[in-house]
């Protein structure tokens, strides 16, 4: 056999021989259908990347991390670093994720980054920087040998940011018509956020000012000297204690209260 096992590219061949000499009774379901449309794809198993051997010191003992599998590095994944690093918010946006299988760069013609049947998002940005950087040599699109990372993430960014100032337009052209027809739309995000920003602003504007007050209430009171407890007068709405009073307040000068009866004194 070798190196290389080549029994699986003949399975339909030793099927058949199988049937023809009678040591398989049913036929298997997919007997006809590899017949007739054979796999595009070779059905034997890539060699995978032989491990790269690291120099070593003579006389050290065995390196642990010997037996390391390699590091898969794709050139893409460094420029979505670089996109969503300056873009945060791309991420936020709903995305479906059946509609990319990431091999869009080999039917999509990404010499525009907008593309008919799929919205504009960070991948476009991404596939558009790759196509700038190596074109597409299958089609006759080669790249343009100045064109660096750089130029071409600007590019590619600059026309990305087209792309949205245009779909921005479209849609507020669309709600001013459909408020022109009668159309009522809610609030929007904004309002709503600013909405509860100036609930929370008045409850704390509430909250400061009982702080405030009792704050001065304790400054008074570190004054006054001594105990900080008040003596309340209770109020009463007995009419008899009240006339009273007043009588009392009546009988009472500025200097004090007049003395009546007692012995007259004569020097």
């Amino acid at each position: 056999m070798g190196r290389y096992d080549f029994r699986p590219l003949r399975v339909h061949i030793t099927a058949s021989q199988l049937l023809a000499s009678e040591r398989i009774k049913n036929v298997p379901p997919w007997h006809q259908v590899i017949g007739t449309v054979p796999p595009a794809q070779t059905l034997v198993r890539s060699q995978p990347l032989q491990h790269q051997e690291k120099p070593r010191r003579p006389k050290t003992r065995k390196p642990s991390k010997l037996f390391q599998p390699q590091r898969i590095v794709y050139e893409e994944d460094t420029l979505r670093k670089e996109f969503y690093r300056d873009h945060p918010w791309e991420l936020a946006r709903p995305r479906v994720v059946l509609e990319n299988d990431g091999r869009d760069s080999e039917r999509k013609d990404w010499s525009l980054v907008s593309q008919p049947d799929r919205p504009v998002d960070g991948e476009s940005v991404v596939q558009r920087q790759m196509f700038l950087l190596h074109g597409k040599p299958e089609t006759g699109q080669m790249p343009d040998p100045n064109m660096t990372p750089a130029r071409a993430y600007d590019q590619a960014r600059k026309e990305f940011y087209e792309m949205r100032l245009q779909q921005d337009i479209e849609r507020r052209v669309a709600k001013e018509e459909a408020m022109a027809t009668g159309a009522y739309f809610g609030k929007t995000t904004l309002q709503i956020g600013m909405e509860l920003e100036d609930k929370i602003f008045e409850e704390w504007k509430a909250w400061a000012a009982r702080q405030a007050i009792q704050m001065e209430q304790r400054q008074a009171a570190m004054y006054t000297g001594g105990n900080n407890e008040t003596a309340a007068v209770p109020e009463s709405s007995d009419p008899e204690l009240e006339a009273a009073i007043g009588e009392l307040d009546a009988s009472t000068s500025a200097q004090g209260q007049v003395a009546s009866g007692g012995a007259a004194f004569t020097p």
